[in-house]
């Protein structure tokens, strides 16, 4: 048995940050899945990413507001990780041989098989869109201080939003569908997100106070 002098354990320093990171990520990886059903809504098309992707912005504003640039780049860039390692096992696990009692390989192939364009689009629009989501959001709070905030929440998630709309319709459904199509996935999904951004702000705002609050790290960082 080991002595008491031997045992170590690292401390865990409490933050809110592991919190929405764990969501961030969580509502990322669900909303990649879901992006491989197109949904109609009378003349509207848009990705089934739609219902849950608008939230990454939402927990991305809250980590650049709070934690800052580099706070929200960490996060960016553990999303862009996981991402590429869930498209990875989906298509291994696709090519893997099916077990003789397995009768859903055509269904999973078709639902979560790897297309390389479609990960190729999601990761590109995600990456650009998330960094110049908190770039500009931090980037106002530089220059024009803690006030304004709804100013700088819509602001990012307009330029954040644009680009990763127009960057995955783009390359996930050039020369597959016609451009009226992509030009209406590109202005549904934007619109569509950031209508969401706007409608959830009454939330936004108590959230990102609340953090501010009860964060030690943030209140440490004013003194």
């Amino acid at each position: 048995m080991a002595s008491a002098e031997t045992i170590r354990y690292a401390r865990v320093r409490f933050s809110h940050y592991e919190i929405f990171l764990a969501l961030f990520i969580a509502c990322l990886l669900l909303s990649n899945i879901a992006a491989t059903k197109l949904i109609a809504a009378g003349p509207l098309v848009f990705d089934g990413g739609a219902i849950l992707f608008p939230l990454t912005y939402v927990i991305g504003d809250v980590l650049a507001e709070v934690y800052g640039f580099r706070g929200a780049r960490r996060a960016i860039i553990l999303g862009f990780l996981a991402s590429a390692l869930g498209s990875l096992t989906f298509w291994l696990v696709a090519i893997a041989p099916s077990a003789a009692e397995y009768t859903g390989q055509e269904a999973f192939v078709t639902v979560l098989g790897v297309v390389p364009r479609f990960v190729l689009a999601s990761l590109l629009g995600y990456i650009a869109g998330q960094l110049l989501n908190a770039y500009v959001l931090t980037w106002i709070k530089d220059h024009w201080g803690e006030n304004q905030l709804w100013v700088r929440l819509i602001g990012s998630t307009v330029v954040g939003e644009f680009a990763d709309t127009i960057i995955f319709c783009i390359v996930a459904w050039i020369g597959t569908v016609s451009w009226g199509t992509i030009f209406n996935l590109t202005g549904t999904g934007f619109i569509y997100k950031v209508l969401v951004e706007v409608a959830i702000l009454p939330i936004t705002y108590p959230v990102i106070r609340w953090v501010k609050a009860h964060e030690p790290h943030y209140q440490e960082s004013l003194m």
